[in-house]
């Protein structure tokens, strides 16, 4: 198992290092200059070479991209990370500050897409072409054709119009304000664990009805045990490994559509903080979240793939 583990983590580095590459040299190749997007048109033009050539050199953009690129390589080795452009906050400093709120509400849409959308698929498989599993199938395609930013902006307006109400702004931490901590996360995860329920339940119906055809599940209704105990205890065991596959793959559109999400709803979480960071080309900030969104997508597919072992005794790494 180590054995195992030390090889999924040495053959991860030459991706993390491919995304180092692709996102530090896409940066510099989009358009926009970030002393323009400080100082404006106006204020740009104003410069002189010599006030470029100052700046320029303070912010580290002075050097060629190589030489950039490799000392941005030596902050990460050295978890420095580097600081923002405009804030002056270490990008450290942010993560800490900012990441509590974006790791709560990964946990609460992860949490929600397994508990509706695994009974839902459960549903939808032992009650085949009933009138349940039409309602489940066409709740399912609702929830996969429309995009999570739409939903978060439906939410907001219809919170704001209907109950006057606003979630409180700012970081609060669950440690400092549990109460308004939950109000600033709580709808967010709900709206992404909507999102993603939709594919948990339709992989679960999915594999869910293949298994239930399997021998072993026949002789278990056989021996004259009950449907609850067939499902639950034999079937489901087996259907849930291509299910557990999949929320790996979908714990990337998480990070991917909390982005939106957050800036939906103006949470002050890692997200909004790309999104800010990428319009104001604060190079920094934006490759360094990039690789640490990166990190993590890694280390929690690797995660699930020692989950298998768990529910499978049969699979065996070496």
């Amino acid at each position: 198992m180590h054995k195992y583990v030390a090889k999924r983590l040495l053959y991860s580095i030459p991706g993390l290092f491919g995304i180092t590459i692709i996102i530090f040299f896409a940066l510099r190749i989009l358009p926009g200059d970030p002393l323009t997007i400080l100082y404006g048109d106006g204020g740009r033009a104003n410069l002189t070479d010599a006030d470029v050539t100052a700046i320029k050199h303070d912010l580290g953009l002075d050097k060629s991209l190589v030489i950039q690129y490799g000392e941005w390589l030596q902050d990460i080795f050295t978890g420095k990370m580097g600081e923002s452009f405009w804030r002056g906050d270490s990008v450290s400093e942010m993560i800490l500050r900012r990441g509590p709120l974006t790791a709560e509400i990964a946990v609460i849409a992860v949490l929600v897409s397994w508990l509706i959308g695994l009974p839902v698929g459960i549903i939808g498989a032992i009650r085949q072409n009933s009138i349940a599993d039409y309602v489940t199938r066409f709740f399912t395609i609702i929830f996969l054709a429309v995009p999570s930013f739409w939903v978060a902006i439906l939410v907001v307006v219809f919170s704001l119009l209907a109950f006057n109400y606003r979630p409180p702004l700012g970081i609060i931490q669950i440690w400092e304000n549990p109460i308004a901590n939950l109000q600033i996360v709580l709808a967010p995860g709900i709206v992404l664990g909507l999102a993603t329920s939709a594919y948990i339940a339709r992989m679960a119906r999915t594999t869910l009805l293949e298994v239930i055809r399997d021998d072993y599940v026949r002789t278990a209704r056989a021996k004259g045990l009950s449907e609850r105990t067939v499902v639950l205890r034999h079937a489901l065991r087996n259907a849930l490994l291509p299910v557990i596959t999949l929320s790996g793959v979908l714990f990337g559109l998480l990070l991917g559509g909390s982005v939106a999400v957050e800036a939906a709803f103006t949470v002050p979480g890692l997200g909004s903080a790309l999104v800010q960071a990428f319009s104001e080309r604060d190079f920094v900030v934006v490759q360094n979240l990039v690789l640490l969104y990166g990190i993590i997508f890694v280390l929690v597919n690797l995660s699930i793939d020692l989950a298998y072992a768990w529910l499978d005794p049969r699979i065996r790494y070496n």
